[in-house]
């Protein structure tokens, strides 16, 4: 593979996309494979000092390209960049030879090193994947996990990551300095683990990119709904995971068809003004069928295990909302029996309240809230704005206006979503009129 120095082989930027959109486009979908190669060239260790060598070359990206001058291969340009800003940054050849002895394998007999072989598709994704299991090493704390693989695959900021989870800049700051140094303490291997451990991992990283997704799903801040930068880095690195013959197993298949089950519902969920549409208000025919397809077929494949995953549980439930026809024609009879397994097998206040939707749908409102009243007080629900919403809802069905008054302020005043606030304010103006 011959890349082109940089500077050499450019192109008029009235033939490409400008500076600004180049480096965006780099920003969301190159940075976390550079970095992934970088640190499995200079390990661990240097983890934090190749994520600000990235963030140096696409800032140096934006300045060179808005002078006219865009490369040919704007990918190669920045991949130079970065592995030169590196070595400058440790100094010698020797030094940075001793520092990462995993580039002697790329090293031909004249000692320079092939580093265009690293970005070859397969090594890129043979990086990411050891990237990934690193960052998601099982002893690490599960919010730690979260925050470093956002920051180090994702190429999110340090404030992105801080209000796409809710808590403080500082905070993650913190987090991914403290997950960065138990990886090098812990002497963790950039590896995809051999397959007596591979099992434990892998539930580690299930898990990590279920919540990436699910807090781009339903944001629980700001003013939009999705944050589909989240959605789109948690599908991209599961199915990245899909694609190795020892990760792909039913549980990563069954998580792969939930993200694109729920992925295929996206242009639905809200307006053009942004507002968040409910299920039965939604367009169904702006639903992607061709996702729903793929989606259905990595679910059906996923049905080899023995044994039934919450991703296998809630995939079903989503199959089914995907291909019922008409709201009216949903199967929540279906849906129901779902979660009753899920509540036995892995239970979650959520999954209880979710459970106490569907049977609202079943039997009526009022069976529905006394479900949820009957998990109410569970520590995790107890400030959930959801309980409140929902119930809120389940009232105005009934007729309870003045309770279900009281249920959406409390549910409104809670959120911190500018578009769950909306929402709220709506169902409230309902009750008056």
């Amino acid at each position: 593979m011959d890349h082109p120095q940089p500077g050499r082989g450019s192109r008029p930027a009235a033939e490409a996309p400008s500076a600004a959109q180049l480096v965006e486009h780099f920003f969301r979908h190159e940075s976390g494979r550079l970095v992934a190669v970088l640190v499995r060239v200079f390990g661990l260790r240097h983890l934090d000092l190749v994520e600000d060598m990235v963030q140096a070359s696409l800032v140096e990206a934006l300045q060179s390209w808005r002078t006219g001058e865009i490369p040919v291969e704007p990918s190669a340009w920045i991949h130079r960049v970065a592995r030169n800003k590196v070595l400058d940054a440790l100094r010698h050849r020797e030094t940075v030879l001793r520092l990462a002895p995993s580039w002697a394998r790329f090293r031909p007999r004249s000692c320079a090193p092939d580093f265009d072989d690293l970005f070859l598709d397969t090594e890129i994704a043979d990086s990411q994947l050891r990237l990934m299991f690193a960052c998601c090493h099982p002893s690490l704390a599960a919010e730690d996990r979260i925050a470093l693989t956002l920051k180090s695959l994702g190429g999110f900021s340090n404030a992105e990551i801080a209000r796409g989870l809710l808590v403080a800049e500082e905070a993650i700051k913190k987090r991914i300095q403290r997950a960065r140094q138990q990886l090098v303490d812990r002497g963790v291997a950039l590896a995809v683990p051999a397959s007596g451990e591979l099992l434990g991992r892998l539930d580690s990283v299930h898990r990590c990119l279920y919540l990436l997704f699910n807090e781009g799903y339903s944001a629980t801040c700001g003013d939009s709904v999705l944050r589909l930068d989240l959605c789109e880095e948690a599908a991209r690195l599961c199915h990245l995971l899909g694609e190795h013959p020892h990760c792909r197993t039913p549980e990563t298949l069954a998580l792969l068809a939930l993200m694109l089950f729920h992925a295929a519902r996206f242009d639905g969920r809200t307006d053009g003004d942004g507002r968040i549409l409910l299920m039965e208000e939604q367009d169904r025919s702006s639903w992607d069928r061709s996702l729903i397809a793929r989606a259905r077929a990595f679910l059906d494949e996923s049905a080899s295990g023995r044994v039934a995953s919450v991703f296998h549980l809630e995939a079903g439930i989503a199959m089914h909302h995907c291909e019922a026809p008409r709201f009216e024609e949903t199967d929540w009879s279906s849906i129901r029996r779902l979660y009753d397994v899920l509540v036995a097998r892995h239970s979650s206040p959520v999954h209880h309240l979710n459970r106490a939707i569907a049977i609202a749908y079943l039997e009526g409102p009022l069976a529905g809230i006394r479900q949820i009243e009957a998990i109410a007080a569970e520590p995790a629900l107890r400030h959930y704005y959801m309980v409140d919403a929902a119930l809120g809802e389940l009232h105005r069905r009934a007729g309870n206006l003045g309770r279900a008054r009281e249920h959406l302020a409390r549910a409104r005043d809670r959120t911190q979503s500018v578009r769950e606030r909306e929402l709220l304010e709506a169902r409230l103006a309902a009750c008056d009129d």
